[in-house]
């Protein structure tokens, strides 16, 4: 075999890739990788680099030297309190655990915390990584080094692969549906995070400008209360959309309460459809018609597209290395 070779991604780098490389003793990537004493710090930084470049990194789920060891997949989520996010996780566990990986999970979004945080955190615990790492990606990618990440909802990432969804199919599905029911006066609800899912907003206004469709912008916080603070005050001002189109079914969820509050008939006068398919939409009354993502499929299609990158079948940053799904309109009450 060519030592030159790159190496396999079916199994992580180990500690005796990173001293082969950096051309020292196994003994010294250890004392180098924990700070000890009895080398050089030229030696010191030189292994360190070595390791960095190799996406070496020891982990208490997987050891390096230890043949056969479960791969272990770091699964990065911003806000497991929105039900989108945990019906995703469970797939991607679901979908991890049938080939006998373990998976980490971080829940970054809560406070100051960020997607390149957790990437930070999952980095020395973990083989590969799985999540929304937006507006990180490619930092994310850079702290994995050679281990593949797989990014979702960052198109254009820099990262070994990645999931991205056909928002301007999604705006064409719910603003023809709106447009068909003679609806003219609509509203999308955004949210006020910059979001890189933002892009959800600048599809459903191209769509509305080839259409000839009115839309207005309004922001909210991502969630049903500060959907419902929005909303709430649009009626207040004496706006009147007849249609809304929220940034998730959460959102929408929101929406529908302040207009039933503000004795606004839904869809009678105004309707609703939300974004993401989450079960709550069935629930609520009117039920919530969305656009939807089969969530299982995409956490099994992010844990089958890992599987191809580690295994070398699909290659990192090649063609069959991105993803692209689409949203279904699925037409309830409430338009």
């Amino acid at each position: 075999m060519n030592p030159q070779a790159p190496r396999p991604r079916d199994r992580r780098a180990t500690i005796l890739d990173v001293a082969a490389a950096a051309g020292v003793s196994r003994q010294t990537v250890t004392r180098a990788m924990n700070n000890m004493a009895g080398i050089s710090a030229e030696t010191r930084e030189r292994v360190q680099r070595t390791a960095a470049e190799l996406g070496y990194t020891p982990s208490r789920f997987a050891k390096g030297l230890v043949q056969g060891a479960r791969t272990s997949v770091g699964l990065a989520i911003p806000d497991l309190t929105n039900p989108y996010f945990p019906a995703f996780a469970s797939s991607v566990v679901e979908a991890a655990t049938e080939r006998g990986w373990n998976v980490v999970v971080d829940d970054y979004g809560h406070g100051t915390g960020s997607a390149a945080d957790a990437a930070a955190r999952l980095a020395p615990q973990v083989d590969a990584l799985i999540g929304y790492l937006a507006p990180h990606p490619d930092e994310a990618q850079a702290l994995m080094g050679r281990r593949p990440v797989v990014a979702l909802d960052s198109p254009g990432a820099g990262t070994a692969g990645g999931i991205s969804f056909d928002y301007l199919h999604a705006a064409r599905l719910a603003l023809t549906h709106l447009a068909a029911t003679g609806r003219r006066n609509i509203v999308f609800l955004d949210t006020d995070q910059g979001h890189p899912a933002n892009g959800r907003s600048a599809a459903a206004a191209m769509v509305a400008q080839q259409a000839g469709v009115q839309l207005a912008l309004i922001h909210a916080h991502p969630s049903a209360a500060g959907a419902r603070a929005a909303v709430a005050l649009l009626a207040a001002n004496g706006e009147r959309p007849d249609g809304i189109l929220a940034f998730n079914d959460v959102m929408a969820a929101g929406a529908l309460k302040a207009l039933q509050e503000s004795g606004v008939a839904v869809p009678g006068d105004c309707s609703v459809i939300g974004m993401d398919g989450i079960p709550l939409g069935e629930l609520l009354t009117p039920e919530l018609t969305t656009l939807s993502l089969d969530l299982r499929a995409v956490g099994r299609a992010a844990v089958g597209l890992l599987d191809g990158l580690l295994s070398g079948s699909i290659q990192d940053r090649g063609p069959e290395a991105y993803l692209t799904l689409q949203h279904q309109l699925i037409v309830r009450q409430s338009a």
